[in-house]
């Protein structure tokens, strides 16, 4: 089972919903791991996901933590850029483990968008060439 992290700044929650609800299907088989608030409004929605604590209480330290630990396959924030939090270095240390530990991180939409796809498109391949063997 994958584990992706879903955090969201508050004006991206509802778009992140919207990711989700259109991507039902394949979250189906895959573990949500989501920061206080994030998990929050997510499950509101409708739509499972582990609690972790709020980023501003340590919420974003704890997933860094789970990266470094390679508990983690995947990292979709979806981020207000204009924004800047009191917590910032412990964002900025989550992106940097993404980038140490080789974790897929999106930003934005169209990059969680693209990252699915592609992640869907090779688990299809590794699928059809397990079956090849």
């Amino acid at each position: 089972m994958k584990n992706i992290v879903i955090i969201a700044h508050d004006v991206k929650k509802p778009e992140m919903v919207q990711f989700l609800n259109d991507r039902r299907d394949w979250i189906t088989g895959v573990n949500l791991i989501a920061t206080g608030r994030t998990a929050e409004y997510v499950e509101s929605q409708g739509i499972k996901v582990e609690h972790f604590s709020p980023g501003e209480s340590g919420g974003y330290l704890e997933i860094t933590d789970r990266i470094k630990r390679k508990e983690i396959d995947i990292v979709i924030f979806l981020r207000d850029p204009l924004i800047k939090q009191g917590h910032h270095e412990d964002i900025q240390l989550l992106l940097e483990a993404c980038n140490m530990y080789n974790i897929p991180l999106a930003t934005n939409y169209a990059s969680a968008e693209l990252m699915i796809l592609g992640h869907i498109k090779k688990e299809d391949y590794e699928r059809r060439k397990s079956m090849e063997n």
